[in-house]
């Protein structure tokens, strides 16, 4: 085995806004990647629309920097639990990991669930306590809680004797001890060159896994991974090799190599450098590359299973293809078989309705971005409620289950135990802290839909919650996630204030005045659980006379606005989401009237 002594690749993991892509900005700063008069936004790893506006990391993308002749390979990770396999699948780009943890707040979930995928893999860590300037900081402590952690990951000793730094990435420092000088992160540099190996590569010719894909308006796909053996030339024929036996010969037409943010053109790769190769008409994750045909295929990390599936169709409610311009079956089939490409998580089936499709991924919220991405695509789709992925285990139906954290404020612990009750979570901890509690739990995906929501409610927006997938258990009965109803059109047209003011006594109302609406349409939230039928376009009759005072202005609640994520999860088995680039609404799936109350009835149980 050779090394490139003056290489090291490592991948970045922390929870949700723990500092990680505020720490990349600095790490990039300080080596000089931008101008000393340069205006940099924040967070420029976050280059996705979506990231910026949900302020969390979506893609794995990697960067480069060089830092006293070193040239170091960064992977910035995402630290959601849904997007879990944008880390898995980079473990193989990378020989060490940088963990992120908040002073305050200390390891989560995610933090937790990643790192174990690391330590497996056999990556050194090297750790930094971020925000030690903050108020309720307590590095000491997290520095104990890290060290348990690592206990109970069951990480090596040399994983397990990693080194601690404590810094303020906002700030742009980080220091071994406390009380450092607290200037640069030149700390971090060095203990980054001296602790994380240098690449181990063969002494063979060229090989390469595809870790990552990227696109290119001039040159198409491009496959980007680390360089296992060899070294690679632009112009020079290799092999792609796929996990199906398949084998084609490709012309490198364009090689990239990382330095800073964005990819430069370059003549060649070597041994142990992260490069992307463009020239393929085909190419997937998880794909070899070698310039010998016989080359063995490279094992790839295994990836977690979906654990929820959900319903892509064809909007075919009265209002289709006014807003969108992508609609038909046929391109919503080939966005989503696309998406499967890059997004190695998420798989897609075909049904036996033409115009209706199954996407399996690992949380709602995974799928809630793809939709997003699709809406401002210009595609117009109809999605139904998450549904969990059963297994048969020794005969016996099993479902999956997760562990989820829920931050509180003492004093509404009261009702998140009770919805968390309700919803038949067992409760394996309470940990009481400066900022409120922390109630540990184990709850099935199934009873974990539509929670947030309610924990939003619930602590007028104070509650914070994580979770991570556990295993799969037997099936722990019927779980009552919605005990509201809802008001439903039973007309077409726009509006009305006239109507909405008398349907606002009903129940929270979902429109507002001058909305087009249609028969089957949901336009309000009844208190009750059942399904009321409303005219909401019922305009005023108006008359010749006038009575002193008979006329008054009519005041309206804000009607509720539902986020694509929380539409997703409010709805029921028996309703959907159009969603089109311009509006989300909610609706039973079967719009008539008398067909719906026909399909209640057949599906009702027999009465003896």
């Amino acid at each position: 085995m050779m090394e490139s002594s003056t290489i090291r690749n490592i991948a970045i993991i922390a929870h949700v806004d723990h500092g990680k892509t505020t720490l990349v900005d600095q790490l990039l700063r300080q080596c000089g990647v931008f101008r000393e008069n340069q205006i940099v936004e924040e967070r420029v790893m976050d280059s996705m629309d979506l990231e910026r506006e949900k302020g969390i990391t979506i893609k794995a993308k990697n960067i480069s920097v060089l830092w006293n002749g070193t040239t170091i390979n960064i992977v910035d990770t995402p630290g959601h639990a849904d997007f879990g396999a944008e880390v898995e699948r980079v473990m193989k780009m990378v020989d060490g990991v940088l963990l992120l943890v908040d002073a305050a707040e200390g390891p989560q979930a995610q933090t937790r669930w990643v790192l174990r995928k690391a330590l497996s893999h056999g990556l050194k860590p090297v750790v930094v306590v971020n925000k030690v300037d903050r108020e309720h900081a307590q590095p000491e402590a997290i520095h104990d809680k890290v060290l348990e952690l690592f206990l109970d990951l069951e990480a090596t000793e040399e994983q397990f004797n990693a080194p601690f730094l404590y810094g303020s990435a906002k700030e742009g420092w980080a220091d071994r001890d406390l009380d450092g000088p607290r200037e640069n992160l030149n700390a971090l540099f060095e203990t980054i060159v001296e602790h994380i190996p240098a690449p181990e590569v063969e002494d063979a010719p060229f090989r390469m896994l595809v870790s990552n894909i990227d696109w290119n308006d001039f040159v198409g796909r491009v496959a980007i991974g680390r360089v296992l053996s060899g070294y690679i030339r632009q112009g020079e024929l290799v092999y792609a090799l796929t996990k199906n036996g398949t084998k084609q010969r490709v012309k490198i037409t364009k090689l990239f190599t990382y330095n800073g943010l964005k990819p430069s053109d370059s003549d060649h790769g070597i041994a142990g450098d992260i490069v992307g190769l463009a020239g393929f008409d085909e190419i997937n994750i998880g794909d070899t590359l070698a310039v010998e045909p016989e080359a063995g295929i490279l094992p790839f990390v295994e990836i977690d299973p979906p654990t929820i599936q959900m319903e892509f169709s064809v909007n075919d409610g009265p209002l289709a293809g006014r807003d969108g311009k992508k609609v038909t079956s046929r391109q919503i089939r080939e966005r989503l078989f696309r998406e499967t490409q890059s997004n190695i998580s998420i798989s897609v089936e075909d049904t036996d309705k033409a115009t209706t499709f199954k996407v399996n991924a690992r949380g709602a919220m995974q799928i809630a971005v793809l939709v997003e991405i699709m809406r401002r695509e210009g595609f117009e789709v109809l999605v139904s409620r998450p549904n969990v992925l059963y297994k048969d285990i020794d005969g016996q139906r099993c479902e999956p289950f997760e562990k989820v954290w829920v931050d509180v404020p003492s004093d509404q612990l009261g009702g998140v135990m009770e919805a968390l009750s309700n919803r038949r979570a067992s409760i394996t901890n309470l940990e009481h802290h400066h900022a409120g509690v922390t109630v540990e739990a184990e709850i099935s995906t199934r009873g974990l839909i539509g929670f947030e929501s309610e924990l939003v409610n619930l602590t007028s927006g104070l509650g914070v919650m994580s979770h991570l997938f556990l295993d799969y258990r037997p099936y722990c009965g019927d779980i009552t996630t919605r005990l509201s109803g809802t008001l439903v059109s039973m007309d077409q047209g726009k509006a009305a204030a006239y109507a909405l003011d008398a349907l606002q006594t009903r129940g929270k109302l979902f429109i507002k005045p001058g909305e087009r609406v249609y028969a089957g349409q949901i336009v309000g939230e009844n208190p009750r659980n059942q399904t009321m039928p409303v005219n909401p376009t019922k305009e005023k009759q108006l008359d010749n006379m006038r009575v002193s005072g008979s006329e008054k202005s009519i005041q309206l609640s804000p009607p509720v606005k539902f986020t694509l994520e929380r539409a997703i999860e409010y709805i029921e088995p028996d309703e959907l989401v159009e969603v089109t680039p311009n509006h989300l609404r909610l609706r039973k799936r079967i719009l008539n009237a008398s067909e719906r109350r026909k399909d209640e009835k057949r599906r009702a149980p027999a009465k003896f």
